[in-house]
């Protein structure tokens, strides 16, 4: 191969993997995803946990929870990897953490006033089941609806759109992230490793 050919074969790789890591740093992810890891994990006396998703998105309105930037489905299987923790793996018991709901409806609203801007509403819902099964095929468990609303302008960008659907999803997680800790202390106590919760029933 002639030095032409060798100079001009070294350019075009060059090319293309200056091409490709352009690519890779050109669209940084916009929102980030919200991390749960500031609190201490809920140790769990299991031997393994599974997250299993039982929510399907439908993909058409009045459904919008695939158009969110970090999607509710998304956000609470990153609660389930920060806070659940799996502790004694001399085991057979398992816990499992079901996502039963987590989609978002639209609505539109016509304004009744005049000078007054036609709204979207929206709803987001959380359904999540934590369930411990013993080795014998017993079970104990807790569940959590979470729900969260949101009325925006209808003429609203899409890029403020995003803005508000994040902080909703941020601000249901942040509902979501106490209320099931307190769950958990509460109905699956004697499945937390070291846990002092004493409740009478």
């Amino acid at each position: 191969m002639s030095k032409f050919y060798k100079l001009l074969a070294f350019c075009l790789i060059f090319f293309i993997g200056a091409c490709a890591s352009q690519k890779e740093t050109a669209e940084p992810r916009r929102y980030a995803e919200p991390r749960f890891n500031q609190d201490a994990p809920i140790s769990l006396l299991v031997g393994k946990i599974d997250t299993i998703s039982e929510f399907t998105p439908s993909f058409t309105r009045p459904n919008v929870e695939h158009l969110f930037p970090i999607s509710l489905e998304r956000a609470a299987r990153i609660w389930a990897t920060d806070r659940l923790e799996a502790t004694d793996f001399s085991t057979n018991r398992t816990a499992q953490f079901i996502i039963k709901d987590a989609s978002v409806t639209e609505r539109e609203e016509k304004a009744q006033e005049l000078f007054r801007k036609d709204m979207l509403r929206y709803r987001a819902t959380l359904n999540v089941v934590l369930k411990v099964i013993e080795a014998n095929g017993s079970t104990a468990q807790t569940s959590i609806e979470a729900w969260r609303e949101l009325g925006i302008p209808a003429d609203t960008t899409i890029d403020q759109k995003e803005k508000y659907w994040n902080e909703m999803v941020q601000n249901l997680m942040s509902d979501f992230n106490t209320r099931m800790y307190q769950n958990i202390e509460q109905y699956l106590n004697m499945y937390v490793k070291d846990s002092t919760s004493i409740f009478e029933y």
